[in-house]
C-alpha cells in the first residue's frame, strides 16, 4: 500500500512539473516598453507666443501673411516682421525672447526644447533690422544659435543685439553688428561668432562690446572690434530694457497658454461638462420630481405634494378602504337623521 502511495505521488509530482513547463511556455512574452516620447514637438504644437505688441507685425506661415496679437501663438517655421514703427517681443517656451524694432524680420528655424532635457537646440534667422535677444533655458542646457547673412553666432546663456543692415546678403558689403550686454541679473555670457562655413571669426565675453562683420578678400569674412559710442549705448539700453521686460511678461503669457491648452482651451469654463455637453442655463429639473399636467392620482402643478398623506390617493382594494363583498366600511356613510317621536292625540 505504501509503494502505491508513493507511485502515485510521484506521478502526480510529474504531472505537476510537466504542466508547469507547459504553461511557462504558453505564457506571453512581456511586450517591448516603449521608448520615452520625442521632446520635439509636434508640428502644430506652439513654441511660443506674442509677449508685447506695438503698431503693426505679422506672421508668415504656410506661405499666408496674418496680423499678430497679444498672446498669439508662435509656431516652428514662422516668420516674423514688423513694419515702420513697431515693436514686437516674442516668448519661447524656454523664456527665450526676441524683441524686433521697426522693419525687422526673423524666422524659426528649429526650436527643440524639453525641461531638463540635455538635447535642447534652437536655431533663429535674423534676416533685417535691429534685434534684441535674451536666451534663456535652451541656451544654457543644449545649443541655441542665430544665423545672419554672413555670420552665425552661438549663443551661450546671455543678453544681445544683433542689426543687419536692409539689403544684406551672403556676399555684400553692408556690415552686420553684433554685441553683447548683461543679462537681468548682472551675469554676463558669451557669444561665439563663426563665418558661414563654420570657421571661427571670434567670441565676445565682456559687457557692452561688439563685433562688426566685414568682407575681405577672397569672399573671406573677418570680424572687427566694435567701439560703442556713447550715443549707440544709450539706444541699445532701450533695447536692451524692453528685452527684458517682454521676457518677464512673455514667461507669465506662455504658463497662461500652456495651461489653457492642458485644460482644453475651445471650452470656455462653466459651460460644458466633462466630456463635451453643453450645460443649459438656468436651473436643471431632476426626473420624477414634476408631475405631468393631468396625471391620474397626483396633485395639478404648483401645489406642493404631500406624500403618505392620508386620503391623498386610494386604490381599489387598499386595506381598510373597502371591505370585502363591497361593504362599505361603517362611519363613512351618514346614518339618516332620528326621527322625531310620536305626539300622542290630546284627550
Amino acid at each position: 500500500m505504501t509503494r502505491h502511495r508513493v507511485s502515485f505521488a510521484a506521478w502526480l509530482l510529474c504531472c505537476l512539473v510537466t504542466a508547469g513547463s507547459a504553461f511557462a511556455q504558453a505564457q506571453p512574452a512581456p511586450a517591448p516598453q516603449s521608448a520615452p516620447a520625442d521632446a520635439q514637438p509636434a508640428a502644430d504644437d506652439p513654441i511660443g507666443n506674442v509677449a508685447t505688441l506695438t503698431g503693426n507685425a505679422t506672421v508668415t506661415r504656410s506661405n499666408a501673411s496674418t496680423p499678430l496679437k497679444l498672446k498669439d501663438d508662435i509656431f516652428l517655421n514662422d516668420v516674423l516682421q514688423t513694419s515702420a514703427n513697431s515693436t514686437l517681443g516674442v516668448t519661447f517656451n524656454d523664456a527665450t525672447t526676441f524683441n524686433l524694432t521697426a522693419n525687422a524680420r526673423i524666422t524659426v528655424d528649429s526650436f527643440v526644447y524639453e525641461d531638463g532635457g540635455k538635447a535642447n537646440a534652437a536655431l533663429f534667422n535674423v534676416a533685417k533690422g535691429t534685434v534684441a535677444f535674451v536666451a534663456a533655458a535652451v541656451a544654457k542646457s543644449g545649443d541655441m544659435k542665430i544665423s545672419t547673412p554672413t555670420a552665425t553666432l552661438g549663443i551661450r546663456g546671455t543678453t544681445g543685439l544683433v542689426e543687419v543692415p536692409e539689403g544684406t546678403a551672403a556676399g555684400g558689403a553692408n556690415n552686420v553688428a553684433v554685441k553683447l550686454y548683461p543679462d537681468p541679473d548682472g551675469k554676463v555670457g558669451r557669444i561665439e561668432i563663426n563665418d558661414r562655413a563654420g570657421s571661427r571669426l571670434g567670441f565676445l565675453t565682456q559687457g557692452a562690446s561688439g563685433f562688426t562683420i566685414r568682407a575681405g578678400a577672397g569672399g573671406r569674412f573677418a570680424a572687427v572690434p566694435l567701439l560703442i559710442s556713447p550715443q549707440q549705448a544709450l539706444r541699445d539700453q532701450g533695447f536692451v530694457r524692453q528685452v527684458h521686460a517682454a521676457q518677464n511678461f512673455g514667461r507669465q503669457i506662455v504658463t497662461q497658454r500652456q495651461i489653457q491648452r492642458r485644460q482644453n482651451p475651445s471650452a470656455r469654463p462653466g459651460l460644458q461638462r466633462p466630456g463635451g455637453r453643453p450645460q443649459q442655463p438656468g436651473p436643471q429639473r431632476q426626473q420624477g420630481l414634476q408631475p405631468r399636467p393631468g396625471q391620474p392620482g397626483l396633485q395639478p402643478p404648483g401645489l406642493p405634494r404631500q406624500p403618505g398623506r392620508p386620503g391623498f390617493q386610494r386604490q381599489l382594494g387598499a386595506p381598510g378602504l373597502q371591505r370585502p363583498g363591497g361593504q362599505i366600511r361603517p362611519g363613512l356613510l351618514r346614518r339618516p337623521a332620528a326621527a322625531a317621536p310620536r305626539q300622542k292625540p290630546a284627550p
